[in-house]
């Protein structure tokens, strides 16, 4: 058997990202994030996913954020994140000082939702 290096497999995501860089499209800046909701364990599915989102990342030099769902706070934990942030780390990866919480932005959500429900201003009459 040969022992020459092979190429990547490709994928649709890498695929975008390829041409994406090719375009300079976003400057080359490749910034995924890992999104999980801290209301249980991560299961496999979780597994590919942050190797995915950081695997990409990290293969074409960029970073990865992880950022918490934490929209639902009765059924959320501390435990939940703590463990989520320990598997993160076991798989072998890291985002750095790029650790987020969606509830850090309710405020604005909010307000971005209130502006885009409000009804338009009529400016001519039919």
């Amino acid at each position: 058997m040969s022992e020459e290096p092979r190429e990547k497999p490709s994928n649709f995501i890498r695929d975008i990202i390829l041409e994406h860089n090719a375009s300079g499209r976003f400057g080359g800046n490749v910034i995924t994030r890992f999104p999980p909701e801290p209301n249980g364990y991560l299961h496999i599915g979780h597994a590919q996913a942050i190797s995915i989102d950081f695997g990409l990342a990290r293969e074409f030099g960029g970073r990865c954020h992880l950022r918490f769902d934490d929209t639902n706070p009765t059924k959320e934990s501390q435990e939940y994140v703590d463990s989520i942030v320990d598997t993160v780390r076991w798989l072998g990866y890291d985002w750095g000082k790029h650790l987020y919480y969606a509830s850090d932005h309710f405020e604005q959500l909010y307000a971005w939702a209130c502006s885009s429900s409000r009804p338009a201003k009529r400016t001519s009459t039919i």
